[in-house]
């Protein structure tokens, strides 16, 4: 039987131990909490969207409804039926996520920075143009989308006329943007005010359009894509 001594001896030495233990778990658990808390601000991080890649993906919608307008332009010109309601649908999305959320971004936020940087200037002014002129077709549109302008030659061919306008100036738009002016944006803004450029944009986007708002506008442009048929990518793959 060991004795008191050697009782108190182990019971010292345990204790000892287990503090040594404690001591380190207590260094451990705070350096795991504070690594797993760096690892999710880094994944935060890397799901934000930039300020760029925002406004492509954007431009991404327009090109779904432009495709949706060259669809029934198609339509008008050749004298095949559709919906009248698809194509005010498309219009009054063009005017509400396109002209008052996008271009709105790009003429707030954008523009001025480059013309007060000296670059791009002229660029600037022409999508500026540009943005105004697709203002006074979109709204031209919404009026003529409607059964009773559909009946007549002379309106079904002035509505195919203001959609191959329209088409014709926002490819070309879009391209210039998604290639020299939105790649440009990181050359004249401090890396601090481009990340919050991109806090901005996802605040207006929330605030317009509430969570998930993007998504919804994805869903919505599929179901005009569907009512034309023009939905199935694969339809689009050249045959052999």
């Amino acid at each position: 039987m060991k004795n008191f001594t050697e009782e108190s001896t182990g019971r010292r030495s345990f204790l000892r131990k287990a503090g040594i233990l404690l001591t380190g778990a207590g260094m451990i658990f705070p350096a795991i909490q504070s690594a797993h808390a760096k690892s999710q601000e880094k994944e935060k991080k890397d799901e934000e969207v930039s300020p760029p890649e925002d406004l492509m993906r954007e431009h991404g919608v327009l090109r779904r409804i432009l495709l949706i307008c060259e669809d029934i332009q198609d339509r008008l010109n050749s004298g095949k039926d559709f919906t009248p309601e698809t194509l005010s649908s498309a219009a009054v999305m063009i005017q509400k996520f396109i002209e008052q959320y996008h271009e709105k971004l790009e003429e707030d936020y954008l523009f001025p920075r480059f013309e007060k940087a000296g670059k791009l200037v002229d660029l600037a002014k022409i999508l500026k143009e540009q943005h105004q002129a697709g203002r006074r077709l979109t709204s031209k549109v919404i009026h003529m989308a409607t059964p009773a302008e559909l009946r007549g030659a002379h309106s079904r061919k002035e509505l195919a006329d203001s959609l191959h306008l329209f088409l014709r100036m926002y490819r070309p738009h879009a391209a210039r943007e998604d290639t020299i002016l939105f790649p440009a944006l990181r050359t004249i803004v401090s890396k601090k005010e481009f990340e919050d450029l991109g806090e901005e944009f996802e605040e207006q986007e929330e605030k317009l359009f509430g969570e998930g708002g993007f998504e919804r506008i994805v869903a919505q442009v599929a179901e005009l894509e569907k009512d034309l048929g023009i939905y199935e990518l694969v339809q689009f793959t050249p045959l052999k």
